[in-house]
């Protein structure tokens, strides 16, 4: 009986969100100037606002340490920088540890897979850089790589074996391919590019979980564009598919896009793509018809099947997935709120399921995992 009384007691306890699995979300605000905190609720989706962050500046893409320990976040106004927080736990708040000036504009960082390094594309300075990550998580001054991309790199990422990495360079319409040694230096990989299509726009690309194929998101078509990864990391273009929402809404070919620019002709503007834990699905945004659009893979030959274009928060630039695959957190650039998107996963589809207040600007999405 006393067993029975103690479980019904209980009972309030475990039925609450908070002693669920939560997620850390961070978005950064580029108007604002603040990263906005989030907890995301692993068993139900929702989102719980927790706060803001002054980064200091105009804070765009944000990148989290492999072990969940450190987020990181480019300041894109004057002076450029770099800054490393430590994320405390329990609730995910930032503790600033450093503000590392930089010599670029970065619109993309990430860490390399082993932590040691922060790896970044400048779109303003064509180039792509490695900076060392100190032992306490810092990013340090000391630049270990730095390459020529041609116009307009735009993002970078490493491979699985962390031995190579992958950047969209925009103005050229490629994607770079490079060698990536344990200390830092890049080297071209092979020719150093494979050649995507004409005024395409190569811009952010993922790889997918068993290292065999990277897919690259073009801003200007839409389009995404499969690779093949040779042994020794270089790239074959496979397959190519078109944007899956610019007949819906009418959308011409998009153009690149200088301070200053205005043309009142709907164009697509594809921002984002993010592939699942498992492979098995790839959402990709588009930013005039605010959308976002799922694919399902092959497992064998990795190819794509559209399962569907959903309407999201106004001009969705950024997107992440959780580690379980099972949510799809989701930003808008002039959107008051970010969402939170049930991943159904036999079908991929995606269910609008909770969302929360966000800062002006609302421009990266990050997760961590407590």
């Amino acid at each position: 009986m006393n067993r029975f009384k103690t479980a019904l007691a209980l009972l309030p306890l475990l039925c609450s969100p908070s002693v669920w699995a939560t997620t850390f979300v961070y978005v950064s605000n580029a108007e604002s100037g603040t990263v906005s905190r989030y907890a995301l609720n692993e068993a139900t989706g929702s989102l719980h606002w927790r706060g803001e962050t002054p980064a200091g500046g105009k804070i765009m893409p944000l990148a989290a340490s492999p072990d969940g320990q450190h987020l990181y976040g480019a300041l894109r106004s004057p002076p450029y920088a770099i800054v490393s927080w430590r994320v405390t736990r329990p609730h995910g708040d930032l503790q600033r540890m450093a503000v590392t000036p930089v010599a670029a504009s970065f619109p993309w960082i990430t860490t390399d897979r082993r932590g040691h390094f922060l790896l970044a594309a400048s779109y303003d300075s064509d180039i792509v850089t490695s900076n060392r990550i100190d032992s306490q998580g810092r990013m340090t001054e000391q630049v270990t790589g730095k390459v020529k991309t041609g116009p307009h790199a735009h993002s970078v990422i490493t491979d699985v074996s962390n031995h190579a990495l992958y950047v969209g360079n925009l103005g050229t319409d490629r994607v770079l391919q490079y060698a990536f040694s344990d200390d830092g230096v890049i080297t071209p990989l092979g020719k150093g590019f494979v050649q995507g299509e004409k005024n395409s726009g190569a811009r952010h690309s993922v790889i997918s979980p068993d290292n065999r194929f990277v897919y690259n998101l073009a801003e200007m078509s839409g389009t995404i564009t499969q690779f093949r990864r040779g042994a020794d990391g270089s790239l074959t273009a496979l397959k190519r598919w078109p944007n899956a929402v610019a007949k819906r809404y009418n959308l011409q070919h998009g153009e690149q896009r200088p301070a200053g620019y205005s043309d009142p002709t709907p164009r697509i503007w594809a921002a984002d793509i993010q592939i699942t834990p498992d492979g098995h699905f790839i959402y990709v945004t588009e930013r005039t018809s605010s959308t976002v659009s799922g694919y399902r893979v092959d497992k064998a030959s990795g190819e794509l099947t559209l399962i569907g274009s959903w309407p999201v928060e106004k001009q969705p630039r950024s997107m992440a997935i959780d580690a379980q695959g099972k949510w799809l957190i989701v930003s808008g650039e002039k959107s008051a709120v970010i969402s939170s998107y049930a991943i159904d996963p036999a079908s991929g589809e995606l269910k609008r399921v909770s969302e929360a207040r966000a800062g002006k600007g609302a421009n990266w999405v990050t997760l961590i995992a407590q």
